[in-house]
């Protein structure tokens, strides 16, 4: 299958490029997040909670695999709306402007996500291997990025968005990420 993936990808080199211009296209508005420091982590709330659970795993991690799933595939769906993208996003209000941007974004239409594998790192934080996807295509295979868990609700980290944001040229300009 990976085999025909490629030999896909190769005969449609437009699909590439797609997903490099939807991603492309965090750059312009991403420069208005952030601390103005370079910080970005600033303003990040702590991913534990009093009602999580203790240790190196979630309580539940059937269920808090299933959330991760569940939460990054709307994420990256483009027909989910930014309200509904902000709450699915670490600290999403911040990062509101970068959101409406990509969803505005006609390319962006096509460009989804599907996770294949979350490791938990502990009880709040997981590490998610995912393809990006543009038409139902993989443009990016076995991308890693982070899922935490903020206000009881596992979600895609701003580290995770700003790894997408920095495949481009101009990533330097891009405060917070």
């Amino acid at each position: 299958m990976v085999h025909t993936t490629r030999t896909s990808l190769r005969r449609h080199p437009r699909t590439t490029a797609l997903a490099a211009a939807a991603v492309l296209v965090l750059v312009p508005t991403a420069a208005a997040c952030g601390d103005g420091n370079g910080n970005g982590d600033a303003g990040r709330s702590p991913t534990a909670t009093a009602t999580s659970p203790t240790g190196d795993q979630p309580a539940d991690q059937t269920a808090a695999r299933q959330q991760i799933e569940k939460n990054w595939a709307a994420f990256f769906n483009p027909k989910t709306p930014v309200d509904e993208k902000v709450k699915l996003l670490e600290n999403g209000d911040r990062m509101r402007p970068v959101l409406e941007a990509f969803s505005a974004n006609p390319q962006a239409a096509q460009t989804s996500a599907s996770v294949d594998d979350v490791a938990f790192t502990s009880a709040t934080e997981a590490d998610v291997t995912y393809d990006l996807l543009v038409g139902g295509t993989p443009a990016l295979s076995n991308t890693k990025g982070t899922a935490v868990q903020q206000q009881d609700t596992w979600k895609v980290s701003v580290k995770t968005l700003c790894a997408l944001v920095k495949l481009s040229p101009d990533a330097t300009a891009v405060p917070g990420c």
